[in-house]
């Protein structure tokens, strides 16, 4: 069976989504161990400094990949676009500036003047970093998690006719940004005991990888339960069909093989593990949607944009790759050096 344009249109955006969770998730994850950044104040101090070390270099370039994702809708998919900017936008407006609030206050908080005269500015600038790294990947969840429900309704000529509070404020939703709330968090915690050199730092962000693995382990449980009375056809998408058992397993085994690793050190493996947990978990959420955009009424094939711009997009999706990529490539390389490359064991 042939693969429409539109479908391919489609798959890239899932795609980017899953590079954006892996990159700019854990980017997100870095400000939740921020705050919560535990012992006496030089073992915080050096715990955030490890974090803002981590992500200073590329925490900018990693948002391209959500870029592309909105793009790609917008363009490819525009009926799609603007039902998720109708019945959406509270929560999307929220997300964006949680976005603009955590960036501004990561720059305000590394450029501010350092001295005791200005610690309490600087404490105001790595707590609104820090909650907005926490509230703003609860909100993607949430959108994501709202789209799939079927709780965004529509009349015959678009107009949206659910509650606009109500489409995300109910339990599959929140469960959903919850979900990528501790996945986000698990992968900074693996990703930083790559990063650190220091032992007491490693010890500190492995016991974080293995509570934060907990954490998104239970949180999927929920969201599989709540999924069932709150977004039926997801849910049986989910749990009934051929893809769903084999894909959950694997996922679960890439999670149960990031904790050993950890415990035996490995920590180039332990990152490769979380990884493929991650993207398998995005790669399900994605293919139990699948053919729908905005469920129940939004499909790929009722939203989708004439063949020749998914052409066009496409193209152009494949050229930038080739000086994209290798530019991200590169710069991780300048600003990380070879451990951002190292082996797995």
């Amino acid at each position: 069976m042939s693969i429409e344009l539109h479908e391919w249109s489609a798959a890239a955006m899932i795609v980017a989504l899953g590079v954006y969770a892996l990159l700019g998730g854990a980017d997100f994850g870095g400000g939740v161990w921020d705050l919560l950044a535990t012992g006496g104040r030089e073992r915080k101090a050096a715990q955030r400094g490890a974090i803002e070390r981590a992500i200073g270099p590329i925490w900018e370039a990693n948002h391209v990949w959500l870029i592309v994702v909105i793009v790609v809708m917008f363009v490819c998919f525009p009926r799609a676009f603007a039902a998720v900017g109708e019945g959406l936008h509270i929560v999307l407006t929220l997300m964006l500036v949680g976005i603009v609030a955590r960036g501004t206050a990561f720059v305000f908080r590394a450029y501010d003047q350092r001295g005791p005269e200005n610690t309490g500015r600087r404490r105001m600038w790595g707590l609104i970093f820090s909650v907005s790294s926490v509230v703003t990947p609860v909100l993607l969840g949430v959108a994501l998690g709202a789209m799939a429900s079927g709780r965004m309704t529509f009349a015959e000529d678009g107009r949206f006719t659910g509650d606009l509070w109500g489409v995300w404020l109910a339990p599959f939703p929140l469960a959903v940004g919850v979900f990528a709330l501790c996945a986000f968090a698990h992968l900074a915690a693996v990703y930083l005991c790559v990063e650190v050199e220091d032992e007491a730092l490693r010890r500190d962000f492995r016991a974080r990888a293995w509570w934060s693995a907990l954490a998104m382990f239970l949180a999927g449980g929920v969201v599989r339960l709540t999924a069932t009375g709150g977004a039926e056809g997801f849910a049986d998408n989910l749990m009934r069909s051929a893809w769903s058992i084999p894909l959950a397993a694997a996922a679960g085994a890439a999670l149960i093989g990031s904790a050993l690793a950890l415990r035996a050190r490995w920590w180039g493996l332990a990152r490769l593990c979380s990884g493929a947990c991650v993207a398998m978990l995005v790669a399900g959420f994605g293919a139990a949607q699948w053919p729908l955009l905005v469920a129940p009424q939004v499909s790929i094939e009722s939203a989708k944009a004439p063949a020749a711009t998914h052409g066009i997009v496409l193209g152009t999706l494949a050229c930038g790759s080739v000086i994209l990529v290798p530019s991200l490539v590169y710069l991780m390389r300048i600003f990380k050096g070879p451990r951002a490359f190292t082996a797995l064991k």
